[in-house]
Formats: structure tokens, C-alpha cells, sequence
């Protein structure tokens, strides 16, 4: 009796062990559809990076952030172009979709490639990814448009998000000392959309205006590309109130993965949040190892996380505190 109990305990023991190697070995995809705020960035043309850029920085290696957002792109037109059906094909069981639209479904008029109406066609295409992520057994996170930065009380509803790269550096016209909306009813849609739906919500327009908000005029401009003549070789500099350099994308992402985290739980035991994150493909906030150790003030304890590359063993000197966390991916030798 003694030993088949014996053996009952090793087999229940085995399984046990089985089902946590799984868990902890399970791989989620985070799939993120959206437009320039969210999208990856090409790092050899300046700091600009999209908050779904880091995200991946922010996440232990059991998620996997897979960033289809576009420069440019509506609800309306990313189905257009079938760029919706590549990340629809490529969705399973216990995946994630973010969606975040808004800021070029504003643009043009009924009938153009890009324009959506609150109300009407922009609920229809929300509904529709939302729904067809939970068809493949996928959580859908519907999220509203990250807010502007704009701080004058009539903003030219006419410019174009995508011509903001070419703007030149001047003095800034101001005539408020508090945000201004500039979405007006397409930030209000998400919300409506996900309440019918019942899928989880994140009011990334509130959380980013009060980051922003907080920041003031001055200091919400280290958000963005605000860049003085000769900067990264933009001879006139650049004046982008809407798009993020490394520091602002990070900043914004470390907020959004909290804010995930809070309306889907599970996701919980995932997230991280480190000051230094290194990634040789700009996912993070230093693009090489030796950089972040070197950003490490003297006399304070850091952990840096390596999220890719392969890395030479830094110099790290005597007045450092420094602890290295990695993908098992990544090697340092």
C-alpha cells in the first residue's frame, strides 16, 4: 500500500512539475495594430520611435510585442491595404491585440482612404477587429488616440500628423497654459465601442494629457521631436508635437504597460519596469550596453535590461552598483 502511495506521489510530483515547466515556458503575443504614435521606427533616421517600438522593454521574454502599427495609417486604410488580414492569419489562443486608432481617422473627408466617422464607419472597423480577435481566441485592448500636444486654443485641425516631420524648429505660438483636445468625438468611440463589446479599455488619451499635462509647456516638449537646427543632421531642426523621441515613447509605454496590466490582470506577473533598457534595434532607451552602464549615476544601485543583442562584457567601474538582467537570447561575453 505504502508503495503505490509512494508512486502515486511521484506521478502527481511529475505533473506538477510538467505543468509548471509549461507555464512558465508559455510564449504570449502581444499584437499591436495602430498608426505613427505606436509604430516601430527606423533607427538610423533620428530618435523618433512609436510607444509600441518599447514596449517589449517592459515585458519579461514569455511576451513577445509584435508591432504591425503604420506611419500614416486609419482604421479605414490598414484594412485597405491588407495589412488587418496579416495580423488576423497570424493571431491564436491567448494572444492580445491592441487597437489604437484615431489620429489619421480624422483626416480628409467621407470617402477618402483614411477617413472613418465617429458614430458610424470608425465603431464599425473597431468593432470588427475587436470581434475578430475574439474569434481566434485572442483578448482584445481597445485604446483611444494618444493625446496631442497642443497647447493653443484654436490648432489647425488641417494638419496632417505625417507633415509634422518637416516642420522647422521656431519659437512656439502658445496661448494656453493647459492642453487642448484637438480629437474631439473619435477619442469617445473606443470607449463607447468597448463598453458594447465588454473587452478591456485603456483611456490612453486621459493618461498620456496628464503626463503631458504635468510636464507643462516646456517639459512636455522632451516628449516629442523638437529638435534645433543641426540636430541628427535635420538642418532646420523639427517642431512635432505629435510624434516621440526615445525618452517621451518610453516614458509613454511605461505608463500604457500598467495600464494593460490593470484591465487584463494576467498579464500582470509579466511587466517589469527598468530606468536603462538596452537593445541593439532601438527597442529601448540605450542603444548599446556600455551606454547604459556609463548613464548609471556613481554611488547608485541600477539594474539594466538587455532585451537583444550580443554584447562585449561592459567596463563597469568601482563606483557603480550595477546588476545586469537579460533575454536568454542575448549573450555578454
Amino acid at each position: 500500500m505504502k508503495t503505490l502511495m509512494t508512486r502515486m506521489a511521484v506521478i502527481v510530483a511529475l505533473f506538477s512539475l510538467l505543468f509548471t515547466m509549461t507555464s512558465s515556458d508559455k510564449r504570449i503575443t502581444i499584437f499591436m495594430i495602430g498608426d505613427s504614435t505606436m509604430a516601430n521606427k527606423d533607427i538610423k533616421k533620428g530618435p523618433e520611435r512609436g510607444w509600441g517600438m518599447v514596449l517589449q522593454g517592459f515585458f519579461t521574454e514569455n511576451v513577445v510585442v509584435d508591432n504591425h502599427a503604420l506611419n500614416g495609417r486609419s482604421s479605414r486604410s490598414f484594412i485597405l491595404e491588407g495589412h488587418w488580414q496579416k495580423v488576423y492569419d497570424a493571431m491564436k489562443p491567448g494572444d492580445y491585440l491592441v487597437i489604437q486608432f484615431g489620429h489619421n481617422d480624422e483626416k480628409g473627408k467621407i470617402g477618402d482612404r483614411r477617413h472613418t466617422d465617429p458614430g458610424l464607419t470608425l465603431d464599425d472597423n473597431l468593432r470588427m477587429f475587436a470581434r475578430a480577435a475574439q474569434a481566434k481566441g485572442a483578448t482584445p485592448i481597445i485604446m483611444n488616440a494618444v493625446v496631442r500636444r497642443n497647447f493653443y486654443k484654436k490648432p489647425d485641425l488641417g494638419v496632417d500628423d505625417e507633415s509634422l516631420r518637416n516642420v522647422a524648429y521656431k519659437e512656439e505660438n502658445v496661448n494656453s497654459d493647459t492642453l487642448i483636445d484637438t480629437h474631439g468625438n473619435y477619442i469617445l468611440t473606443p470607449k463607447n465601442v468597448a463598453l458594447m463589446l465588454r473587452v478591456p479599455y485603456v483611456d490612453a488619451n486621459k493618461i498620456t494629457h496628464d503626463l503631458e499635462q504635468s510636464l507643462g509647456i516646456e517639459g512636455s516638449r522632451k516628449l516629442h521631436m523638437w529638435l534645433k537646427p543641426g540636430e541628427y543632421g535635420v538642418a532646420k531642426g523639427r517642431q512635432d508635437n505629435t510624434h516621440y523621441n526615445v525618452y517621451g515613447a518610453h516614458l509613454v509605454a511605461s505608463h500604457l504597460v500598467d495600464a494593460m496590466a490593470d484591465v487584463c490582470p494576467e498579464l500582470k506577473p509579466y511587466v517589469r519596469h527598468y530606468d536603462y533598457i538596452v537593445s541593439a534595434l532601438g527597442k529601448g532607451n540605450y542603444m548599446t550596453l556600455q551606454e547604459a552602464v556609463d548613464a548609471v549615476p556613481d554611488g547608485k544601485a541600477a539594474t539594466i535590461f538587455v532585451i537583444d543583442g550580443k554584447w562585449a562584457k561592459p567596463s563597469i567601474p568601482k563606483s557603480k552598483r550595477i546588476r545586469i538582467v537579460k533575454y536568454s537570447s542575448v549573450t555578454i561575453k
